[in-house]
């Protein structure tokens, strides 16, 4: 009965996608290629990396729970930015460190489309917070008068909470338009994550309608949280340039400049995996893209705001000295 179905298999992935059009699909897993060569020096450093990133991250969410001095609509959004660097690295990397230790790196169906579900949450809401982020410093630097008035708890919540119902929306779309393809085989990605181009392409039915979605609501996205964050840094800019103090200048920028650093790492390598020529474009540079937005950006936007920010710094080196300071006490009592 196997035999027989597995030639079923093979017999019907040569009929054209239009047959095997409808919700039903052969493929009942993928086979993710992810890294071939250098798999233990490779999960060592992907390990080390994602343990800085969940130990970054949560440190972060932690000092400013704790501290009062950091409860402001800069570091609540900073903190929200933390929790979604540890769900966004955690929807890839986990899978893709166990995928350096198998020979047959297999996600099946439900696996992959729930993945890919998390992945598009988690990113399309980073992009827009960072966008809100924008938002809030164009208020601080720019309306420093009315900045308590118009940034209240209540707004933030609204512009994080609309974050996530956007980004929750965007992937339901997404994972929707996935799961009316059908796949016949082959089943190999040539990634080490399930993403929207590697799995059209082995979809045997006709693809454009998601396409088309995918075009539409990634470009929504873009573009509205890039021109968002270009429209705020261009009125920030005019502002500090009229400051005539050199050091209210650099007092204005230091506010801003951890955000600028984190929106040029997320939006660079998100920029040159999806913007470069296709004429250039090459599997190995997009393993690599991937890997810098989805797991090193994640770790770097914690480490960031620690060097750049110095009340981060300051409420940082506290919290150290009072851990210390209770040991000792301790460890004195106990002797």
């Amino acid at each position: 009965m196997k035999g027989n179905f597995e030639e079923l298999q093979k017999f019907l992935s040569k009929i054209p996608g239009k047959w095997a059009g409808g919700n039903y699909s052969l493929v009942t897993e993928f086979i993710l290629l992810g890294f071939m060569e250098l798999k233990v020096p490779l999960f060592l450093l992907f390990l080390i990396i994602y343990i800085i990133t969940l130990v970054g991250n949560l440190g972060m969410i932690v000092l400013i729970t704790n501290a009062p001095r950091l409860h402001t609509p800069m570091y609540f959004f900073l903190s929200n930015l933390s929790f979604i660097d540890i769900c966004y690295s955690s929807s890839v990397t986990p899978k893709l460190l166990l995928g350096l230790l198998v020979e047959r790196n297999s996600i099946s169906f439900i696996g992959c489309i729930t993945q890919f579900y998390f992945y598009a949450v988690f990113g399309t809401t980073e992009a827009l917070l960072l966008a809100a982020m924008a938002y809030d410093r164009y208020m601080a630097i720019c309306n420093p008068l009315l900045y308590a008035t118009a940034m209240p708890h209540r707004v933030c919540l609204k512009l994080v909470g609309s974050s996530y119902v956007a980004g929750t929306l965007n992937a339901l779309v997404h994972t929707g338009t996935m799961l009316h393809l059908s796949f016949c085989g082959p089943n190999i990605i040539n990634h080490f994550y399930c993403e929207i181009p590697p799995l059209l392409s082995l979809s045997c039915t006709d693809t454009w309608p998601n396409e088309i979605v995918m075009y539409l609501f990634v470009g929504f996205t873009v573009i509205i949280s890039t021109l968002a964050i270009l429209i705020s840094y261009a009125y920030i800019l005019i502002t500090i340039l009229r400051i005539r103090s050199a050091e209210g200048k650099i007092k204005a920028f230091s506010t801003c400049a951890s955000h600028m650093m984190v929106v040029s790492l997320f939006y660079g390598s998100v920029a040159f995996m999806y913007l470069r020529p296709s004429s250039r474009y090459s599997q190995g540079l997009d393993k690599i893209a991937s890997v810098f937005y989805t797991v090193v950006s994640p770790m770097l936007n914690p480490l960031i705001y620690s060097v750049r920010n110095k009340e981060v710094k300051d409420t940082l080196r506290r919290a150290t000295r009072k851990i210390f300071s209770l040991v000792d006490f301790h460890c004195s009592h106990k002797l």
